[in-house]
């Protein structure tokens, strides 16, 4: 129960302290009365008074019932989870077959060491020794305790004299380079706002497709082509494809490249109708498949590129399959490049049709906000360079071949183009206000390969690339920001610190005092640097906390993956593509709707194909028709994740015995996202 506030005897405090108070009347009908303090009635009353045995067997049996509730409480959820866990363990496919087995190893020894520390422990805490006096004397003790206590004192002088310098040493290495994390992202932010303060963005001057001769009105739009890698992608194919083809330019200045790498007949087909459907509508659009599939997502754009055709088109979009831009993206884009010989790229904005699908989409979402809103759009006014995000922009296609092309020696071929493109002078544009529909990854499972992806290349290109910058003709300021800013930063001490400081070193200090972390690192610096990430999607506040304690469990898959690319491990070279789930967002289901009620012009342009192109197309719809939706596999459990979660509960439970509240808190409730994470069970649960 809550303390009780006994107002009434502050009062009464207070007012005794004033002088006596004498009442006098001229009239003598009524008696003088002189008042020195409260009267004995409206004293308060002691607790303990008029208390019997009885009372006091109430009160006991009241708090008896109140412990054994929150025991079954706690019981009821370990059982609950110990039954996830159980069910995960015993399906087959639920057991992940994760990369990394020396970060595993280095963690489950961690956990063992931390559990026999934990417990020896607790016996001494049981038998009233403080942690920190060496010199305690125990008179009257039988031989074993007095050699368990000699055992104690050993630990707490080894722990003092050998454990806690090189923890206390990693630990100020990790809390610079937080610091100095922390700095460049509150400049990002400071930046953004001077941004939106002063309403600075690129602009169009003028109408750029304007000109006096209507008769050569069309011939004022440039050439552009638009290619659309994809493999596999059945979810998506045909709503990408659609939205591509209702794109606001020219047909004759315009040629979409459907570049399918699927390795799945039954998709290939089903992609080879969607094309011939458009194609009959009369849109300059073309299928194309490789036989040798290599380098990936790189190597079908270089075969792509490599086309005779491409020497006529001066621009070339690029659309992800899961990406839908509005008919206008084309007319707000391509203008930028006009009287602009030295912009080599125009990217756009990034827009979520699931964003609020589930818990793990809103906090991708945070994360992708504060990246396009902030990262990119600060560096793309103030240094004319950013990453390029592999989709929704628009390149020169003369930038692509001056910087050497695509190249297949990276999983990140769009920021391997783009730091060649930046060391070859040409310029970038990143524009905020234009948006293309996209999905993120709605199971923990695809989010985690994506973000393997992600963390493993730029270091692997890192490697690439140092030498290239190092010669290159480039100012001094332009290699800074490439080599500590652009990689070492922002790819490589990010994930670093985030791990090795809130997932190893954290925990350990609670088993070693000496190096205990100080408060404002735990607490108060990373809700300010989360407050500041989470103000680009403002809607979003409410998860602020979660989204805190994700970003920490997340980073044993950033520093797994940053590892694998610095040392050019086997999981680097790995590109699995995220599975997408088909979302279609309100004007996509409209556009469906309406193309559905065209069905006698659509019946008009089939008259008019040749006869084996429609028996083609009606093998093709029944395919699709047939065509059975993969069958989902089962909610996985990841090692590392989960021992991770026993570490820091374990921690948590260590830290009780010194009192440390906040470091408690921090602990249990990071190491309960752990446990959650480990089971998969955020975000999509899989059938």
């Amino acid at each position: 129960m809550a303390p009780r506030l006994d107002f009434l005897s502050w009062w009464m405090k207070d007012t005794q302290k004033g002088t006596p108070v004498v009442v006098k009347m001229e009239n003598p009908n009524f008696s003088v009365v002189e008042i020195n303090g409260a009267d004995a009635a409206f004293r308060p009353v002691e607790k303990n008074r008029g208390k019997n045995a009885k009372q006091v067997t109430w009160v006991l049996l009241l708090k008896a019932h109140r412990a054994v509730g929150c025991v079954t409480w706690l019981v009821t959820v370990l059982w609950d989870l110990l039954g996830g866990i159980k069910k995960r363990v015993i399906q087959r496919q639920g057991v992940a077959v994760e990369k990394g087995k020396l970060l595993f190893r280095i963690i489950s020894l961690f956990l063992v060491i931390s559990l026999a520390v934990l417990a020896f422990e607790v016996v001494a805490y049981l038998q009233g020794w403080h942690f920190g006096n060496h010199n305690l004397h125990i008179p009257h003790t039988s031989d074993f305790e007095r050699l368990f206590h000699m055992a104690y004192v050993a630990w707490l002088t080894f722990r003092a004299e050998y454990i806690a310098p090189p923890i206390q040493a990693l630990s100020k290495f990790c809390i610079v380079l937080f610091v100095i994390q922390s700095v460049d992202r509150l400049l990002l932010c400071l930046g953004c706002f001077w941004i939106k303060l002063r309403k600075v963005k690129p602009r169009i001057s003028g109408d750029p497709f304007k000109v006096d001769d209507v008769e050569g009105s069309v011939c004022s739009y440039p050439m552009v082509l638009v290619q659309i890698p994809m493999c596999n992608e059945r979810e998506v194919y045909e709503q990408s494809i659609s939205a591509i083809c209702q794109i606001d330019w020219p047909r004759d200045r315009l040629l979409i490249q459907v570049l399918d790498d699927s390795d799945d007949e039954s998709i290939q087909w089903l992609i080879k109708a969607e094309v011939s459907k458009w194609n009959q509508k009369g849109i300059n659009i073309i299928y194309r498949h490789r036989l040798i599939r290599t380098g990936y997502k790189a190597g079908n754009l270089n075969s792509a590129m490599s086309c005779d055709y491409v020497k006529d088109y001066e621009f070339v979009a690029i659309f992800d399959a899961d990406f839908q831009p509005n008919p206008d993206f084309l007319k707000q884009t391509v203008p930028h490049f006009k009287d602009n010989p030295e912009l080599g790229l125009v990217q756009a904005r990034w827009s979520y049709v699931n964003k609020d699908e589930n818990l793990l989409t809103r906090l991708q979402n945070i994360n992708l906000c504060f990246h396009f809103e902030v990262e990119q759009q600060v560096n793309g006014v103030f240094l004319n360079f950013f990453g390029f995000n592999g989709t929704a922009g628009v390149w020169r296609i003369k930038a692509l071949e001056e910087s050497g092309g695509w190249l297949e020696r990276t999983t990140v071929e769009d920021m391997d183009i783009a730091v060649r493109a930046h060391l070859n002078g040409w310029k970038f544009i990143f524009l905020n206000d234009v948006k293309v529909l996209c999905e993120v990854p709605e199971s923990y499972e695809a989010y985690r390969k994506q973000q393997h992806r992600w963390h493993s290349g730029p270091m692997q290109l890192f490697r690439l690339c140092l030498p290239a910058i190092l010669k290159s003709k480039v100012s001094p300021w332009k290699k800074a920001n490439l080599i500590l800013l652009f990689f070492l930063l922002r790819k490589l001490i990010l994930p670093f610190y985030s791990f090795t400081l809130f997932c190893i070193i954290l925990p350990l200090t609670m088993f070693v005092p000496e190096a205990e972390l100080p408060l404002w690192l735990i607490c108060y610096v990373p809700v300010f640097m989360s407050i500041l990430n989470i103000l680009p999607a403002p809607k979003s506040f409410p998860f602020i906390v979660p989204y805190l304690l994700f970003e920490n469990t997340m980073s044993v898959t950033k520093f797994n993956a940053m590892v694998s690319g610095l040392f050019q491990l086997g999981s680097s070279y790995e590109w699995i593509v995220t599975k997408k789930a088909g979302r279609s967002s309100e004007s996509d289901l409209l556009a469906a709707a309406e193309r559905e009620t065209k069905s006698i012009e659509q019946q008009k342009i089939h008259r008019g194909a040749s006869e084996s192109e429609l028996v083609e197309l009606h093998q093709l719809k029944e395919l699709k028709e047939a065509a059975v939706e993969p069958v989902k596999k089962a909610n996985k459990i990841y090692k590392k994740e989960l021992t991770l979660a026993f570490l820091l509960l374990t921690a948590s439970v260590r830290s009780l015995l010194s009192a440390q509240g906040v470091h408690f808190y921090f602990l249990l409730f990071q190491g309960i996202t752990f446990l959650l994470v480990g089971l998969d069970l955020i975000g999509e649960q899989m059938s």
